[in-house]
């Protein structure tokens, strides 16, 4: 049985290109109701709403939702050494990747007596959000953590759901003593993001959430966006896109595939191939793989929805991958360095046949908190810029004032704004 549709692309009808190019579609408007309830209870009731919905949700509620200092020694102590070590390694990697994206502040004068600068000031309340249950996700703390101490956030509060025995996942609290998050919290879900938005009894209010998380952590960070609390941007289930030729290793190509579909039922993946041979080479191989995985059944899911185009050449591949604009997109084949030179939508590239995306998604640097659902054509993964405001500041001096305010006189009147106008008139007269 086929478990990835394949099909030449010049085949395909435009409205067929449409839906190949396209996500799982949910319906979302039972589903916002929902998480909207869910917001305002919190709202209401507090540490309450919070144990309670737990209670609901994840079978637990625990007694204390901050994790106090002697349950965080026991996570630590109980981290394997090989996994600790892997970790120190990946905060290196990370921290040198973000710790060269600091700005210094230059400032340039305009015209005589005109001074103007941007400086960067960080963010000083962020809450990260980090799922837990059948994958809980400590390399995605490792990502929002690092450049959020970096940028100098005053607070850093975590949120993760707790298992069923109240705990949190231990190497979700190594890497977050690790990393220097403030405050630790047993709250998953909607909840936990009603929680950082609002503010409970127990749990602060921040001014900016990041984190992945299902469709009702992902509606419920779009929702909070109306009442002001800023998110690090849209997103929804993982994906990856893979362009192969046949210079490809199919064995390869499917690893990096079945590497996406395991996130969940609703990922997709997407392979653009010239040749319909290595494209079914590679699907072959995927049909051989998924079945040794311990979440096959998921990625199988995952496989229903995605895609395998047939292309022309190289070029038509490329852009039908910039117009799918993807989350992850490794180029497998060997002028990748060339090909990687005509992306122009995604959310990061890997290059090559030996630059796999479960490289990025742990330990060679880059971010892995990527938009997904086509937003890689106008949003950016998570930087140190995510956790910082960039804020303008000039100065002008008396010459600066009489040199540059006959332009503004002149525009603000334009505009028909006299006040303007005389706030400039009173400085120069």
């Amino acid at each position: 049985m086929q478990l990835i549709d394949i099909s030449s692309y010049d085949t395909l009808s435009p409205a067929q290109r449409r839906e190949w190019l396209s996500r799982p579609v949910l319906d979302t408007t039972a589903l916002e109701q929902k998480v909207a309830d869910i917001l305002s209870a919190v709202k209401r009731g507090g540490d309450t709403a919070v144990k309670a919905f737990s209670l609901q949700f994840d079978k637990v509620s625990p007694e204390h939702l901050e994790v106090g200092n002697e349950e965080m020694e026991a996570a630590v102590g109980a981290v394997g050494e090989e996994l600790q070590l892997a970790i120190r390694q990946a905060l290196r990697h990370i921290q040198t990747f973000h710790n060269i994206q600091r700005q210094p502040v230059e400032a340039v004068e305009t015209m005589p007596g005109v001074q103007c600068w941007r400086k960067s000031v960080a963010i000083e309340k962020v809450g990260l959000y980090i799922p837990g249950g059948t994958a809980p996700l400590f390399s995605t703390l490792l990502m929002l953590g690092i450049p959020a101490k970096l940028a100098g956030c005053r607070e850093i509060v975590l949120c993760s759901p707790p298992d069923p025995q109240g705990r949190l996942h231990p190497a979700i609290l190594y890497a977050a003593k690790l990393v220097g998050v403030t405050k630790i919290y047993k709250a998953g879900g909607v909840q936990a993001i009603a929680a950082m938005a609002y503010g409970t009894e127990t749990i602060p209010a921040v001014y900016k959430i990041f984190g992945p998380g299902n469709q009702y952590v992902t509606c419920a960070k779009q929702l909070i966006q109306k009442d002001g609390v800023a998110i690090d941007m849209p997103a929804g289930p993982s994906e990856v896109a893979v362009y192969a030729d046949d210079s490809a290793h199919p064995g390869f190509v499917a690893a990096d595939l079945l590497s996406q579909a395991e996130h969940g039922p609703d990922s997709q993946v997407v392979l653009a191939c010239p040749s319909r041979q290595v494209a079914e080479r590679v699907l072959e191989a995927v049909q051989q793989q998924v079945i040794r995985l311990p979440r096959a059944e998921v990625a199988t899911k995952a496989l229903a929805f995605s895609r395998a185009f047939i292309t022309r050449d190289a070029k038509q591949a490329m852009e039908i991958l910039n117009e799918y604009a993807p989350e992850h997109l490794i180029l497998a084949c060997d002028n990748a360095a060339e090909l990687a030179e005509k992306v122009v939508n995604a959310g990061s590239v890997f290059i090559g046949h030996f630059s796999p995306e479960s490289a990025g998604d742990y330990a060679s640097g880059t971010n892995h908190v990527l938009p997904t659902n086509g937003y890689a054509r106008a949003y950016s993964g998570v930087s140190l810029d995510s956790f910082v405001k960039k804020i303008t500041f000039q100065q002008l001096t008396q010459e600066g004032i009489r040199g540059i305010g006959p332009a503004v006189i002149q525009m603000a009147e334009a505009e028909g704004l006299r006040a303007h106008a005389d706030a400039v008139r009173v400085r120069v007269s």
